[in-house]
């Protein structure tokens, strides 16, 4: 099996190296990463200058955009084959509820999914993840390891991901798998606003809100419980039991 690997975290990052260290075993793994940390990029795409891919000593390779521009360039010129699933990962912390709509992990894999390519998501959800080297990820990449290793069984709907969240603790002590649905947050808490050393006020984005649906089925509840949590994501937003009410409402406008 062939993989390619990306991230938001960048080229360097301890969850990188853990998780194509883990899939190596699996298959013959491509790196191609944002060369710095490109957090809650989403899928935003680079189209005012041009990407440049530089292979690191490692063997990854480095590029001066965004998590999507990685995996984009990757399946559409700049490698000479084509991988078989696409793997972003693993993050810096969690990816549960709201996060997912702002996370350069998840769009990493999206982006795949777009061009045809199977995606996963895989993020460490706690606080090990935040600076403890890459044995803090190990045991979710041997996670990542058991779903790859029964993905023959799986048959996913089309333009379907799956988002992955690891709870941070021993891999003895993970009670296996859940799926779940996603969460919600409560609203974000307010921006902090500062003076620069000129006068000029800036502001800080206020940190995520706490979980406002973190019941039993979604993903909050999983990770709390001491499990993997596995989400499908769809990539067509479209709210389709919606569409009848929004077409009577067009016909008065």
């Amino acid at each position: 099996m062939r993989f390619l690997v990306s991230n938001d975290d960048g080229v360097q990052s301890p969850g990188l190296e853990a998780l194509a260290e883990a899939l190596a075993r699996l298959g013959e793994v491509t790196v191609v990463a944002p060369d710095s940390e490109r957090s809650a990029f989403s899928s935003a795409l680079t189209l005012d200058r041009p990407l440049r891919p530089v292979r690191q000593p490692n063997g990854f390779w480095a590029v001066n955009g965004t998590p999507a521009d990685c995996v984009h360039l990757a399946l559409n010129g700049f490698l000479d084959f084509e991988p078989d699933i696409v793997v972003s990962g693993i993050n810096a912390g969690a990816n549960l509820g709201d996060d997912t709509l702002y996370s350069g992990t998840v769009a990493a894999a999206m982006e795949g999914r777009f061009l045809g390519k199977t995606g996963i998501a895989v993020s460490l959800a706690g606080a090990h993840g935040k600076g403890y080297g890459i044995d803090a990820y190990r045991a979710a990449a041997q996670m990542v390891v058991r779903l790859i290793q029964s993905w023959p069984r799986l048959n996913l709907p089309a333009r379907t991901i799956l988002n992955v969240n690891v709870p941070d603790i021993p891999l003895a002590d993970i009670r296996g798998f859940q799926v779940s649905r996603l969460g919600h947050r409560q609203r974000a808490k307010d921006v902090l606003a500062l003076e620069d050393p000129r006068g000029r006020k800036v502001y800080w984005i206020g940190i995520s809100g706490n979980p406002a649906d973190a019941g039993e089925g979604t993903d909050f509840h999983a990770v709390n419980a001491s499990c993997v949590s596995v989400t499908p994501l769809l990539t067509d937003l479209t709210r389709h039991d919606a569409l009848q009410d929004v077409s009577r409402w067009l016909q008065d406008v």
